[in-house]
């Protein structure tokens, strides 16, 4: 019986983590402009043919690494593991490399962070890598919230960015439950403290109740497309639990066509459709270091 259930949450945390960066690297060539599909065009394969992530990926490993080496949350590590990983051939927005190169390069996390966002960041950065904390923290939400609040904060501290990255660890962490989607809505907006979060999730959970199968150009035009936390999470959110029951290319079709910040929204929707159906139900996706998220995946399954 132990061994049955050991390998149903293996397979769960494997499709939650290979599912984000699936979900990245399918979206990574239609993102942003022309200028940025033909850079990734150049860039978008490792020499060998394999599919390129970006930072989403990278920053959720970064984390996945700095939880178990810690055994918990150090926010100093965390910085400090995200300015090393730091490669411009990532797709690092021009606000987040800046921050991660005065932290490579010495400055204190906290005055690199408060130089370049005063008020704090409200992207999606923080949301991407929120998967991670779910998983490592399980089904503990009242340790899992406070968590993902300060983990957001090393490079998102704005109360938007941070409300963006605990309703995605949250969903992540109730989704591992297997909970329906109903239950997944009211607890995530429990949760929520801004009131631009807290708008889009009332459009999106009222679609979800009434079975509206909207088109992608309005819920790019009302959830949002973009890499702010307000016009990303509640879609990525939205069209997770919509296509909870189809398969992830079906999805990825779909995230694709809202257009914008496609990455994210595709490495934030298949970390939870992939928790949820578990790596069996993914397709086969040649993605590079594939071994390594594999592995750290595991390494996450095994603690105690």
């Amino acid at each position: 019986m132990v061994k049955k259930v050991m390998d149903q949450l293996e397979n769960q945390f494997l499709g939650c983590f290979i599912g984000l960066a699936s979900g990245d690297a399918l979206g990574a060539p239609y993102e942003g402009g022309i200028i940025e599909r033909l850079v990734w065009r150049m860039i978008g394969r490792t020499g060998d043919g394999q599919m390129r992530w970006t930072d989403d990926t990278q920053m959720a490993l970064d984390l996945a690494e700095s939880l178990l080496s810690n055994n918990g949350l150090s926010q100093d590590d965390l910085a400090m593991r995200f300015a090393k990983s730091y490669r411009w051939s990532r797709g690092y927005g021009p606000s987040a490399a800046r921050l991660l190169k005065s932290v490579r390069n010495g400055q204190d996390w906290r005055v690199a962070a408060k130089n370049i966002y005063p008020d704090g960041s409200y992207g999606n950065g923080a949301a991407m890598r929120a998967p991670v904390l779910a998983l490592f923290f399980r089904e503990n939400l009242e340790v899992l919230v406070p968590n993902a609040v300060a983990a957001a904060q090393v490079t998102h501290s704005h109360p938007i960015g941070v409300d963006g990255a605990v309703l995605i660890a949250l969903a992540t962490s109730l989704l591992l439950q297997r909970q329906p989607p109903e239950q997944v809505l009211s607890a995530v907006a429990g949760h929520c403290q801004t009131t631009e979060i807290m708008a889009t999730l009332q459009v999106a959970t009222s679609w979800l109740q009434e079975n509206r199968l909207v088109g992608s150009k309005d819920v790019a035009q009302h959830l949002g497309n973009g890499m702010t936390a307000q016009k990303s999470c509640v879609t990525a959110l939205y069209i997770a639990l919509r296509f909870l029951n189809q398969s992830f290319a079906e999805m990825m079709d779909f995230i694709i066509a809202c257009g914008g910040d496609v990455d994210t929204l595709g490495s934030m929707a298949g970390a939870l459709w992939g928790v949820y159906n578990g790596y069996e139900q993914l397709p086969v996706v040649d993605l590079e270091q594939r071994e390594q998220l594999e592995n750290t995946a595991r390494r996450l399954a095994s603690r105690s």
